[in-house]
């Protein structure tokens, strides 16, 4: 199995890494473009070829040791796959570690993000996403794609970040004054702080890649037109660890397709940036300080 980033023994070694890569291969419930439970091993692959040094922060975060787990397999039905993320997440959150889970479709977010929610008294949300996913139920599932917020909501308070697309349903559960949806955002930057102010002290992160725009990332069940660019969306996010205590964070629904390289690249750099971000001022290379500043 490749570690992701590539990483050799020294730094992908379970016992001292401080950060946990947990793949969930699961594609059960998703109605159009299927194939996200081939996503982990696309982002993983495209990761090897990653450069491991991040120009804007300064740090090599792969030096703080990234083990890459075995995947969860549990496929048996979408409630037996949440409750087997939620107890390989504890048991990560148990050891002190960081973990990132990476997808998978959307419904893989749910156990974490209970998880999550156990482990950090006052955690809230973030969803960065193009759909609502508040359907209490769909399609016989309340552990459905399309539910995922509507079961975070049930644990924490939620800020939703990009939607563009959502049915008439969902209206009655939607928080309207903490979402920032994507025509009211795509102008400037404006909108950061507010979303920033509304979130509490432990902040858990649920990138789904439809939030950006499919121009740049098309790999994904259901690209919708208009969305967030990667800068912007690497802006707000440095607000959001800035201001905040990012705890920890997913990556999902990517459709990883053999002509286009390019998205699985991009969802691999994505996770290391946050993560580069995230401990920044830990791994910050003294040598390259003065240049950068």
């Amino acid at each position: 199995m490749i570690n992701f980033g590539g990483l050799q023994q020294e730094f992908s070694n379970q016992e001292n890494a401080g950060i946990i890569i947990i793949p969930v291969p699961y594609d059960a419930t998703s109605t159009w473009g299927k194939g996200a439970d081939k996503g982990p091993d696309a982002v993983i692959s495209a990761s090897a070829n990653m450069e491991l040094y991040d120009i804007e922060t300064g740090t090599e975060v792969y030096k703080r040791g990234i083990y890459t787990d075995n995947p969860v397999t549990e496929k048996a039905s979408p409630e037996q796959m949440v409750k087997a993320v939620y107890s390989r997440i504890s048991g990560v959150l148990e050891k002190g570690k960081f973990p990132v889970l990476i997808g998978g479709e959307h419904s893989v977010s749910i156990g974490s993000i209970q998880a999550f929610a156990r482990h950090y008294s006052g955690l809230s949300v973030l969803q960065l996403d193009a759909h609502s996913d508040l359907r209490d139920e769909y399609e016989g599932s309340s552990n459905n794609h399309a539910c995922v917020m509507a079961r975070a909501r049930e644990v924490a308070p939620v800020v939703q970040v990009g939607i563009r697309s959502m049915d008439s349903e969902e209206l009655s559960a939607m928080d309207a004054g903490r979402v920032f949806f994507a025509h009211q955002i795509n102008e400037n930057d404006a909108w950061m702080d507010k979303a920033v102010s509304m979130l509490s002290d432990h902040v858990y992160v649920t990138i789904d890649l439809d939030v950006l725009d499919p121009s740049i990332m098309p790999s994904t069940g259901t690209p919708e037109p208009g969305g967030m660019g990667w800068y912007q969306v690497l802006r707000f996010l440095e607000r959001v660890i800035d201001h905040k205590k990012l705890v920890g964070f997913d990556v999902v629904e990517l459709c990883p397709s053999p002509s286009a390289k390019a998205p699985d690249f991009l969802a691999a750099k994505l996770i290391y940036r946050l993560l580069s971000m995230q401990f920044r001022k830990a791994d910050r290379i003294d040598s390259v300080k003065a240049f950068q500043t």
